[in-house]
């Protein structure tokens, strides 16, 4: 599976955060979830908790979407350092990676301020970066939660959208796989991200990325429209 990534890519990474909110310069990662898969078919996982800066509280509301509680955190949780350290070593050794996320504008951007004190952001210097989201929007009419999804492709049984982020890793790449098998261009989407015509970019812009407004109304993929827009 996944043929049209391992042609270009030796490793594809999978990963997902749940945060403290949606502010990726105040708020924090509270949980990260990755998969590591290589062209070979070998795979690691991280799926860690991570305590709070001292200053900083668990909001009430993330403890009911996710089930996480900050006793949880303090008794589980990995020190920040030691999470940065866990991830990075997934993409070591790899000469061509690619980093996968639902709707991955917000999780690299969270991902870049958790690294960036640690002295590791350089390590997103090397990975392309490929947007389920975007895919999924091009495939289905809206609604496009991964938890919509899941149930358009039928992967309920095996896959679920729980808010914990290894469980939505596991999701995301089963998800990927069934594009894959539905229409095997995943490839074309690579630093490709769609945004909402309404409300633009989230966050700040990732610099080896193009942006492109992608519409509810679903007519040509959004990388062939790239391709037109580049010629005039």
């Amino acid at each position: 599976m996944l043929k049209s990534l391992f042609s270009r890519f030796d490793r594809v990474v999978v990963f997902d955060t749940e945060t403290t909110g949606l502010e990726f310069t105040r708020d924090e990662i509270i949980e990260l979830g990755a998969v590591s898969v290589t062209a070979a078919g070998e795979a690691d996982e991280l799926d860690t908790l991570i305590r709070l800066s001292p200053e900083k509280r668990l909001p009430p509301f993330i403890t009911s979407l996710t089930g996480i509680t900050p006793e949880q955190l303090e008794r589980e949780g990995m020190d920040k350092g030691e999470a940065c350290g866990a991830f990075c070593r997934l993409l070591e050794g790899a000469e061509r990676p690619l980093l996968v996320a639902y709707n991955a504008q917000f999780d690299l951007n969270f991902l870049y301020y958790f690294l960036r004190p640690f002295g590791k952001a350089e390590v997103l210097r090397a990975p392309h970066f490929l947007d389920a989201l975007t895919v999924y929007r091009d495939r289905r009419d809206y609604p496009h939660k991964l938890e919509d999804a899941i149930e358009a492709y039928g992967l309920g049984e095996t896959a679920v959208n729980s808010h914990r982020a290894v469980d939505d890793v596991r999701a995301a790449v089963q998800l990927l796989e069934a594009m894959a098998a539905e229409r095997d261009d995943l490839a074309s989407y690579v630093d490709l991200f769609g945004y909402s015509p309404k409300y633009g970019v989230s966050g700040r812009r990732i610099a080896s990325v193009t942006y492109r407004p992608q519409s509810l109304y679903r007519t040509a993929p959004l990388y062939q429209q790239a391709e037109i827009m580049t010629k005039l």
